[in-house]
């Protein structure tokens, strides 16, 4: 995203509280980790330059398994929240 970090970040986290409970954040690495539907999350913020901003996004089953639906629409909210 042509977003600075902090700006991402906050996307981010409103994104996971208003799909889920917000269970970990972390500042120093910008990570957020929440609980939707069962599902765990987790989001990561990297500064790629002063500009840009990389996010990845992990939604995981309890048993482990993946869960790409979700992780998906989680990654086009952040994107949305940034319009």
């Amino acid at each position: 995203y042509k977003r600075p970090v902090a700006q991402v970040f906050a996307a981010a986290k409103e994104v996971l509280a208003f799909n889920g409970v917000l269970t970990g954040e972390n500042t120093i690495n910008n990570s957020l980790e929440a609980k939707v539907n069962t599902r765990t999350v987790w989001v990561r913020v990297d500064k790629i330059d002063e500009k840009v901003t990389h996010v990845t996004v992990q939604a995981r089953t309890k048993g482990g398994g993946s869960d790409i639906d979700l992780a998906h629409e989680m990654e086009k909210q952040i994107a949305l929240k940034l319009r």
